[in-house]
């Protein structure tokens, strides 16, 4: 079995989400779900279902990506980052 294979998914709730990551479970479904958490990617609907499903490696993963995108990293000589 391949690494993949072997790894093992956490499927947080709305509400478990909102926990982890410090918001309000209805800002995850009116402005997050959709815009930046994508079906498919960051979240499932088991069976076609309405319940939601968080996947958190995968939001673990993205999470910072749309700051870095809005703030631009500028390396410095001494190994550090300015932050632009």
């Amino acid at each position: 079995m391949s690494d993949k294979e072997n790894a093992v998914q956490t499927y947080l709730t709305t509400e478990e989400l909102a926990s982890r990551i410090h918001y309000d479970a209805r800002t995850i479904r009116n402005r997050l779900k959709d815009s930046v958490l994508l079906e498919g990617v960051h979240y499932i609907r088991p069976f076609g279902g309405r319940k939601l499903l968080f996947l958190w490696e995968a939001i673990e993963r993205d999470i910072g990506k749309a700051s870095a995108a809005v703030s631009p990293r500028i390396p410095m000589a001494n190994g550090g980052v300015a932050h632009g």
